[in-house]
């Protein structure tokens, strides 16, 4: 036995000599504790609103904090500093996209801008969008389109307000956005209590409800017959056939040669893709799978964002009177003598950029933006990070910060006046539209018709609650899912101004 403990002593010193001289690992972030096997799963499986549940941690465990779902390792980012290192510093090294099922699917095998990995396709996709469907140009050509949207939705509200009911605010604001995308993207409206419209909606609610379903496989991939057997496989299988059948009729009526158009500049976006494929003028070779992909991303992304961004904006300013006065003498001082309020107003109007900036600030489309995931090892305050630790940045409390901003949950458009503070992405403690590499492509489109609908409907009627509701009556709850949406639907009456 003294011989075999002699035999092997050289061979144990070494060890610990090379284990001394062996820098420690780099401790993961602080966190939650978690469960073997499933991890933090059985947290945020209760959790109704993911990035106030993500927010509450953050306060126990910093503004960088790790957990484990499954599988997948994540990280949580919720302060500025943080999310300037993600998103700027470090934007290379964080910029890829987690797979996760449904977003694959919808997406046909990511080939989309949104969900797609970080690689050279994705490169080729987002230059596409940023040079041929949102240019600066474009955008531009879109402008008799969203004119003459915003006076149907104007001349609406007025046949409601001359019956002095109230009315359903959230579902005519849903109907406006509806119709700007459809037309933008697809050159068609849809009567909005017909056929067609109601399946577009049905449509986009089964994929906002698929998004934020629970799938087993994207946390432990080895276990996808469970999703199988609970039938979730099936159902996204039927919504995506259902997608591709809508995306399918709407490619068939461009390609009719007997479709009439009022001239060669009224291409919409899917004009376009249809003439950049069959040009071949882009350095991929574009299929029809890529061309629904990206319709997918203004169907999902364009539409509901914008509905809630206006629903917020009216609600915020129905309980700040004070506010909404100030911002319609604005407008309304500003617009002339022709009758409404155009695009060449908008660089005028900075009280109402302002109200704006401000309610996104407090209400952004997606509170976590969409999820990140890194592409190779870096360090992050001191701490290693993996390759394929998924990041999520929550937006919705970092626009909440204390040491960012004065009176962090009040309505405060002012914060916004007289600085160059704005939401485009350059100033990390707002950032509704994410920043890097990865910020939302449509951003730009976003603000201006977002912009252009809300300065109209402040600028022709003014507005009141419901006989015998106030202000503190107004619920300020969101309902669950990835987007921010207010739960309770906002009921308004209008009044035709005179002035």
């Amino acid at each position: 036995m003294m011989l075999l403990f002699l035999l092997t002593l050289p061979i144990i010193l070494i060890y610990l000599l090379r284990k001394a001289r062996t820098p420690p690992k780099t401790p993961l972030p602080p966190g939650p504790p978690r469960l073997p096997l499933i991890g933090n799963l059985h947290q945020l499986a209760t959790a109704a609103n993911l990035h106030v549940y993500l927010w509450q941690l953050s306060k126990k465990y910093g503004p960088i904090f790790h957990m484990k779902l499954g599988s997948l390792s994540i990280l949580v980012i919720s302060s500025p500093k943080l999310a300037k290192e993600v998103m700027k510093t470090q934007d290379l090294a964080f910029c890829s996209r987690p797979k996760l099922l449904v977003q694959q699917k919808l997406s046909y095998n990511c080939l989309d801008v949104i969900f797609s990995p970080y690689n050279d396709h994705w490169r080729e996709v987002r230059k596409i969008t940023t040079t041929h469907l949102f240019s600066p140009t474009k955008i531009q050509s879109f402008r008799p389109i969203r004119e003459d949207e915003i006076s149907r939705f104007v001349a609406k509200i007025s046949c409601l307000a001359s019956a002095r009911e109230s009315f359903n605010f959230s579902e005519l604001a849903r109907a406006i956005s509806s119709n700007l995308i459809c037309r933008i993207a697809f050159g068609k409206r849809y009567d909005e209590s017909g056929g067609e419209m109601r399946r577009f909606y049905e449509l986009l609610h089964e994929v906002q409800t698929l998004m934020a379903t629970f799938f087993v496989s994207d946390y432990f991939p080895g276990f996808k017959w469970v999703d199988k057997i609970t039938g979730l496989i099936d159902r996204v299988d039927s919504t995506c056939a259902k997608l591709d059948s809508f995306y399918q009729e709407l490619i068939d009526e461009h390609l009719d040669r007997n479709r009439v158009k009022d001239s060669e500049e009224d291409d919409d976006v899917l004009d376009l893709l249809i003439k950049l494929k069959e040009d071949k003028s882009c350095s991929i070779e574009l299929t029809w799978d890529h061309i629904k992909a990206l319709l997918m991303n203004i169907f999902i992304a364009a539409t509901e964002s914008t509905a809630a961004s206006i629903v917020w904006i009216m609600t915020a300013l129905i309980k700040a009177p004070k506010t909404m006065h100030k911002v319609q003498s604005e407008i309304r001082n500003s617009r002339g003598n022709k009758g409404k309020v155009d695009e060449n107003d908008l660089p005028k109007l900075h009280y109402l950029k302002a109200v704006i900036n401000e309610t996104m600030r407090l209400y952004p489309p997606a509170p976590l933006l969409v999820p990140r995931e890194t592409v190779e090892r870096c360090i992050l305050e001191g701490y290693e990070i993996q390759p394929k630790t998924v990041v999520y940045i929550n937006a919705w409390a970092i626009a909440r910060d204390p040491e960012c901003w004065e009176n962090p949950y009040e309505f405060v458009p002012e914060r916004f006046m007289n600085n160059d503070r704005d939401i485009k992405g350059q100033d990390f403690e707002v950032i509704p539209f994410g920043s890097g590499r990865r910020i939302c492509p449509g951003m730009s489109m976003g603000l201006v018709d977002l912009g252009l609908t809300v300065a109209n409907l402040l600028y022709f009627f003014d507005w009141e609650l419901p006989q015998g509701m106030l202000a503190e009556d107004i619920d300020m709850d969101s309902s669950p899912g990835i987007g921010m949406h207010k739960k309770i639907p906002l009921l308004l009456l209008a009044k035709k101004y005179d002035g």
